[in-house]
């Protein structure tokens, strides 16, 4: 266990920081999980661009890779385009 202030202090730092990153890593995922659940390409189309966004949030924080953000984003459009020409 830590025995100096600047440990112990770094210690409760990381672990907000890592329950902060697995709620929004979870949110994201979340909202990943409901855009792949929409059908109607005009709603998945409104959708696409905020989850959009919370991916690179992510990927901008380091807790995502960016070249995992972006092969999540390019499926994700590639579905929603798939919608469109359905």
């Amino acid at each position: 266990m830590a025995n100096h202030q600047a440990t112990k202090k770094d210690v409760r730092q990381a672990t907000k920081r890592r329950d902060r990153n697995r709620y929004y890593g979870k949110t994201t995922r979340n909202a990943i999980r409901d855009l792949k659940a929409i059908k109607d390409n005009k709603a998945a189309s409104e959708s696409l661009p905020g989850v959009v966004s919370m991916i690179d949030k992510l990927a901008k924080k380091g807790i995502i890779h960016r070249n995992k953000a972006a092969n999540i984003k390019s499926k994700l459009a590639r579905r929603v385009n798939t919608l469109a020409s359905a």
